[in-house]
Protein backbone atom coordinates (compact mmCIF):
# COMPACT_ATOMS: atom_id res chain seq x y z
CA UNK A 1 0.00 0.00 0.00
CA UNK A 2 1.13 3.53 -0.70
CA UNK A 3 2.16 5.72 2.35
CA UNK A 4 4.95 8.48 3.19
CA UNK A 5 6.79 6.65 5.65
CA UNK A 6 7.70 10.15 7.23
CA UNK A 7 4.41 11.30 7.87
CA UNK A 8 3.42 8.38 10.10
CA UNK A 9 2.95 8.33 13.69
CA UNK A 10 5.60 5.96 15.68
CA UNK A 11 2.64 3.65 15.97
CA UNK A 12 1.62 3.11 12.47
CA UNK A 13 5.29 2.82 11.65
CA UNK A 14 5.58 -0.03 13.62
CA UNK A 15 2.12 -1.03 12.03
CA UNK A 16 3.70 -0.84 8.84
CA UNK A 17 7.20 -2.74 9.52
CA UNK A 18 5.45 -5.34 11.17
CA UNK A 19 3.29 -5.90 8.40
CA UNK A 20 6.64 -6.01 5.93
CA UNK A 21 8.63 -8.34 8.11
CA UNK A 22 5.58 -10.85 8.17
CA UNK A 23 5.52 -10.75 4.36
CA UNK A 24 9.82 -10.86 3.77
CA UNK A 25 9.71 -7.45 2.62
CA UNK A 26 12.32 -4.59 2.53
CA UNK A 27 11.53 -3.00 5.90
CA UNK A 28 11.47 0.67 4.57
CA UNK A 29 11.60 0.17 0.66
CA UNK A 30 8.75 -0.65 -1.33
CA UNK A 31 7.62 -4.71 -2.59
CA UNK A 32 8.80 -5.57 -6.10
CA UNK A 33 6.18 -8.24 -6.87
CA UNK A 34 7.16 -8.10 -10.20
CA UNK A 35 10.84 -9.16 -9.86
CA UNK A 36 9.96 -12.53 -8.79
CA UNK A 37 9.86 -14.79 -11.95
CA UNK A 38 11.84 -14.15 -15.03
CA UNK A 39 15.44 -14.14 -16.07
CA UNK A 40 18.52 -12.15 -14.03
CA UNK A 41 22.06 -11.50 -14.76
CA UNK A 42 23.25 -12.28 -10.78
CA UNK A 43 26.67 -10.38 -10.08
CA UNK A 44 28.70 -11.06 -6.57
CA UNK A 45 31.94 -9.38 -5.74
CA UNK A 46 34.91 -10.16 -2.98
CA UNK A 47 34.67 -7.19 -0.78
CA UNK A 48 36.85 -4.25 -1.86
CA UNK A 49 37.15 -6.51 -5.64
CA UNK A 50 40.17 -8.21 -3.43
CA UNK A 51 41.37 -11.56 -5.51
CA UNK A 52 40.28 -13.85 -3.14
CA UNK A 53 39.65 -16.41 -5.62
CA UNK A 54 43.06 -15.81 -7.11
CA UNK A 55 44.00 -19.29 -6.80
CA UNK A 56 42.59 -21.59 -9.76
CA UNK A 57 41.88 -24.56 -7.42
CA UNK A 58 39.58 -22.34 -5.69
CA UNK A 59 37.77 -21.21 -8.46
CA UNK A 60 37.30 -24.12 -9.07
CA UNK A 61 35.57 -25.77 -6.51
CA UNK A 62 34.06 -22.22 -5.88
CA UNK A 63 32.22 -22.83 -9.89
CA UNK A 64 30.77 -26.27 -8.65
CA UNK A 65 29.39 -25.17 -5.45
CA UNK A 66 27.87 -21.95 -6.91
CA UNK A 67 26.42 -23.87 -9.86
CA UNK A 68 25.45 -26.71 -6.98
CA UNK A 69 23.56 -23.99 -4.92
CA UNK A 70 21.78 -22.40 -8.17
CA UNK A 71 20.60 -26.06 -9.39
CA UNK A 72 18.39 -26.66 -6.52
CA UNK A 73 16.37 -23.03 -7.24
CA UNK A 74 17.00 -22.54 -10.98
CA UNK A 75 14.58 -23.28 -13.97
CA UNK A 76 17.41 -23.15 -15.62
CA UNK A 77 20.97 -21.74 -15.81
CA UNK A 78 21.99 -20.49 -19.09
CA UNK A 79 25.66 -18.99 -18.50
CA UNK A 80 28.65 -17.67 -15.70
CA UNK A 81 31.87 -17.10 -15.55
CA UNK A 82 33.88 -16.72 -12.06
CA UNK A 83 36.88 -14.53 -11.76
CA UNK A 84 39.54 -14.24 -9.72
CA UNK A 85 37.35 -11.23 -7.60
CA UNK A 86 33.80 -11.68 -8.63
CA UNK A 87 31.02 -13.89 -10.55
CA UNK A 88 28.43 -13.48 -13.11
CA UNK A 89 25.48 -15.55 -13.71
CA UNK A 90 22.73 -15.53 -16.01
CA UNK A 91 19.76 -17.83 -14.83
CA UNK A 92 15.85 -18.44 -15.05
CA UNK A 93 14.35 -17.74 -11.42
CA UNK A 94 10.79 -18.33 -10.11
CA UNK A 95 11.73 -16.34 -6.97
CA UNK A 96 14.55 -13.87 -6.71
CA UNK A 97 13.87 -14.41 -2.98
CA UNK A 98 15.55 -18.05 -3.50
CA UNK A 99 18.84 -16.95 -5.11
CA UNK A 100 19.02 -14.64 -2.54
CA UNK A 101 18.90 -17.14 0.49
CA UNK A 102 20.99 -19.46 -1.63
CA UNK A 103 24.23 -16.73 -2.19
CA UNK A 104 24.02 -15.67 1.76
CA UNK A 105 24.51 -19.39 2.66
CA UNK A 106 26.82 -20.28 -0.31
CA UNK A 107 28.69 -16.46 0.65
CA UNK A 108 28.78 -17.23 4.53
CA UNK A 109 29.85 -21.02 4.68
CA UNK A 110 32.92 -19.77 1.64
CA UNK A 111 33.56 -17.17 3.93
CA UNK A 112 34.30 -19.18 6.89
CA UNK A 113 36.21 -21.48 5.06
CA UNK A 114 38.44 -19.49 3.62
CA UNK A 115 38.86 -17.14 6.12
CA UNK A 116 40.03 -20.23 8.16
CA UNK A 117 42.59 -21.23 5.39
CA UNK A 118 44.00 -18.40 4.57
CA UNK A 119 44.67 -17.43 8.64
CA UNK A 120 42.45 -14.38 8.33
CA UNK A 121 39.23 -15.27 10.93
CA UNK A 122 38.31 -12.15 12.07
CA UNK A 123 40.01 -9.79 10.02
CA UNK A 124 38.75 -10.02 6.54
CA UNK A 125 35.09 -9.07 4.78
CA UNK A 126 35.12 -12.09 1.70
CA UNK A 127 31.78 -10.93 0.25
CA UNK A 128 29.79 -7.93 -1.26
CA UNK A 129 26.36 -7.92 -1.46
CA UNK A 130 25.09 -9.20 -4.97
CA UNK A 131 24.12 -7.36 -7.95
CA UNK A 132 20.70 -8.15 -9.74
CA UNK A 133 19.45 -6.95 -13.03
CA UNK A 134 15.96 -8.39 -14.57
CA UNK A 135 16.28 -9.42 -18.24
CA UNK A 136 13.97 -7.12 -20.20
CA UNK A 137 13.62 -9.41 -23.47
CA UNK A 138 15.26 -11.67 -25.58
CA UNK A 139 17.92 -9.07 -27.16
CA UNK A 140 19.00 -8.17 -23.64
CA UNK A 141 18.87 -11.78 -22.74
CA UNK A 142 21.47 -12.80 -25.66
CA UNK A 143 23.40 -9.18 -25.02
CA UNK A 144 24.37 -10.56 -20.89
CA UNK A 145 25.16 -14.01 -22.23
CA UNK A 146 27.71 -12.93 -24.68
CA UNK A 147 29.29 -9.95 -21.66
CA UNK A 148 29.71 -12.70 -19.34
CA UNK A 149 31.93 -14.82 -21.37
CA UNK A 150 33.75 -11.95 -22.89
CA UNK A 151 34.62 -10.85 -18.74
CA UNK A 152 37.85 -12.48 -18.19
CA UNK A 153 38.92 -10.24 -21.18
CA UNK A 154 37.32 -7.33 -20.58
CA UNK A 155 38.82 -7.46 -16.97
CA UNK A 156 42.34 -8.42 -18.84
CA UNK A 157 42.94 -12.11 -17.35
CA UNK A 158 43.40 -13.38 -20.85
CA UNK A 159 42.96 -11.99 -24.36
CA UNK A 160 40.83 -14.98 -25.59
CA UNK A 161 37.57 -15.50 -23.89
CA UNK A 162 38.00 -19.83 -24.86
CA UNK A 163 41.30 -19.55 -22.50
CA UNK A 164 39.54 -19.15 -19.46
CA UNK A 165 38.37 -22.16 -18.06
CA UNK A 166 36.01 -21.01 -15.38
CA UNK A 167 32.90 -20.35 -17.39
CA UNK A 168 29.97 -21.70 -19.75
CA UNK A 169 31.63 -21.06 -22.85
CA UNK A 170 34.00 -23.82 -23.08
CA UNK A 171 30.22 -26.12 -23.18
CA UNK A 172 28.46 -23.86 -25.47
CA UNK A 173 32.10 -24.72 -28.02
CA UNK A 174 31.18 -28.49 -27.66
CA UNK A 175 27.51 -28.28 -27.80
CA UNK A 176 27.25 -25.58 -30.28
CA UNK A 177 30.59 -24.64 -32.50
CA UNK A 178 32.71 -21.74 -32.88
CA UNK A 179 31.06 -20.48 -35.72
CA UNK A 180 27.59 -20.52 -33.69
CA UNK A 181 29.14 -18.48 -30.98
CA UNK A 182 30.64 -16.03 -33.13
CA UNK A 183 27.45 -15.65 -35.00
CA UNK A 184 25.85 -14.72 -31.74
CA UNK A 185 28.26 -12.30 -30.78
CA UNK A 186 27.84 -10.32 -33.91
CA UNK A 187 24.58 -10.35 -33.74
CA UNK A 188 24.46 -9.27 -29.35
CA UNK A 189 27.70 -7.82 -28.79
CA UNK A 190 27.49 -5.58 -25.69
CA UNK A 191 27.77 -2.04 -25.84
CA UNK A 192 30.50 -0.08 -24.08
CA UNK A 193 28.44 0.62 -21.40
CA UNK A 194 27.19 -2.92 -20.64
CA UNK A 195 27.74 -3.24 -17.54
CA UNK A 196 28.58 0.26 -16.01
CA UNK A 197 27.78 0.87 -12.87
CA UNK A 198 28.24 -2.73 -11.67
CA UNK A 199 31.12 -4.42 -13.36
CA UNK A 200 33.01 -0.78 -14.57
CA UNK A 201 35.07 -0.89 -10.82
CA UNK A 202 36.90 -4.22 -10.75
CA UNK A 203 40.38 -4.11 -10.10
CA UNK A 204 43.02 -6.70 -11.03
CA UNK A 205 45.00 -8.23 -9.04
Amino acid sequence: MPYEYRKLSPQEREEVVNYRRERGYPLHAPPHPFRDAGAYLISAANYEHKPVMKLPQRRTEFETRLLNALKAIADEIIAWVVLPNHYHVLLYVQSLNHVSVALQHLHGTTSREWNIEDDLTGKRRVWYKFFDTMIRNDAHLHTAFNYIHYNPVKHGYVTDPYDWHWSSLLLYHEDMGRDWLRDHWKAYTPSPDFGKGWDDDVVNN
